[in-house]
């Protein structure tokens, strides 16, 4: 079968597709409206189906004639963003928006199972669809499907992600540590107020708040390795009233982002002693809450010379881009990477002159759809292929 020509033959259709989608974003785990609709089409296409899964997720499993199964996995909520986009498949849903490309993912995923249905009698395995809620929010919806059972059985597993910072078209893979360790923290600095004319007779949390911000950046400049990229960075700082009194409290959080699993107790625990250290100089106390929030992603290296083998032969070498710096960004599949072989790939979408060249959470992104057929392609050739691998 002739898988590209099969999903550049449909093109207008995964347009549409993607397009509806875009309309009807919904927040994790209340992807009632999406999960329904994904549903419906994987059952017209006889696929069995089953949903409810981690709450709204949905899995479709395509079965062939081998022993073997693949998984392949499209995430499925938006964000709380108000569109700025002025297009007729605007969100409908006012303060929400697909603006990281889910949509685009289910569109391409929903494709490839139509084509993989198509030709059911060639499949010399199984094919799991997974259609997972809540990528965007920890803890993220992929560690309830894994405790559900979507991976019993699985040996294998491909996803990919919409990147605007990649040409349209062309496919980058790496393997290793491809993303990176997320998490959320907070912070409460606790001092004591009182009038800004006396300050000597206060104990000032924003002072402390600042040299504590300060220090936090030398974890990565003097107490981590240069060649270990690790990231402490400060998102929301609150306290005070006005303008001439000191508060009694300020509330800092944010976020530490690494490549190396080692390296997470070490960063927390001189997040601490910074902690401890300034807030005794000053006479204050803290607080800190430190969530631990997705794994390193890490890809398998043999499976992801597999795709960019598969991704050359369906495109050309042009298509198919080593990358050499990962993202500093988090993904939730990496807890299905910790269970079973499998790699990530990003799919370029970044075209300035179609305004598809924002950033992912913007509330302008959108994708090139151009992109959709090649995403397509790769989903439906990647499972043919992987059941022919020794």
């Amino acid at each position: 079968m002739d898988i590209r020509k099969m999903a550049f033959d449909m093109k207008e259709k995964l347009i549409e597709v993607r397009r509806h989608l875009h309309t009807m974003p919904e927040i994790a785990f209340g992807e009632k409206e999406t999960a329904a609709f994904i549903a419906e089409k994987l059952r017209n296409l006889g696929i069995e189906t089953k949903t409810g899964i981690a709450r709204t997720g949905v899995v479709g499993e395509l079965k062939g004639k081998g022993n073997k199964t693949i998984a392949l996995r499209a995430d499925m909520d938006a964000l709380p963003v108000t569109e700025e986009l002025d297009v007729p498949y605007r969100s409908k849903h006012e303060g929400k928006m697909h603006a990281c490309g889910h949509d685009a993912h289910m569109s391409m995923l929903l494709g490839a199972a139509e084509i993989l249905t198509a030709h059911k009698e060639n499949l010399q395995g199984t094919v799991r669809f997974i259609f997972q809620p809540s990528e965007e929010s920890l803890p993220g919806g992929a560690k309830e499907m894994i405790a559900e059972g979507v991976l019993d059985g699985v040996d294998g597993i491909f996803g990919l992600h919409v990147d605007p910072t990649i040409p349209t078209t062309k496919i980058g893979y790496m393997a290793g540590a491809f993303m990176a360790f997320t998490s959320e923290f907070t912070i409460a600095l606790e001092g004591e107020g009182g009038h800004a004319a006396v300050p000597e007779m206060s104990v000032d949390p924003i002072v402390m708040a600042s040299d504590i911000i300060q220090e936090l950046q030398k974890i990565p400049s003097r107490w981590v390795s240069p060649i270990d990229p690790v990231i402490v960075t400060i998102g929301a700082i609150h306290g005070g009233t006005t303008f001439n009194i000191i508060p009694d409290r300020v509330e800092m959080k944010g976020t530490v982002r690494l490549l190396k699993r080692e390296l997470v107790d070490e960063v927390v625990k001189k997040m601490e002693d910074i902690l401890t250290a300034i807030t005794a100089l000053y006479g204050g106390t803290f607080q800190f809450e430190f969530n631990r929030g997705y794994p390193v992603l890490v890809n398998d290296k043999g499976f992801t010379a597999f795709a960019a083998d598969v991704a050359r032969t369906l495109f050309g070498n042009q298509h198919a881009i080593e990358l050499n710096t990962p993202l500093m960004g988090g993904e939730d599949f990496a807890y299905y990477l910790e269970k079973i072989p499998g790699t990530f790939v990003r799919l370029g979408i970044g075209n300035e002159k179609k305004g598809t060249s924002f950033p992912w959470h913007h509330p302008r992104f959108n994708t090139d759809e151009d992109a959709l057929p090649y995403g397509t392609a790769l989903f439906a050739q990647i499972a043919v292929e992987f059941f022919q691998r020794q």
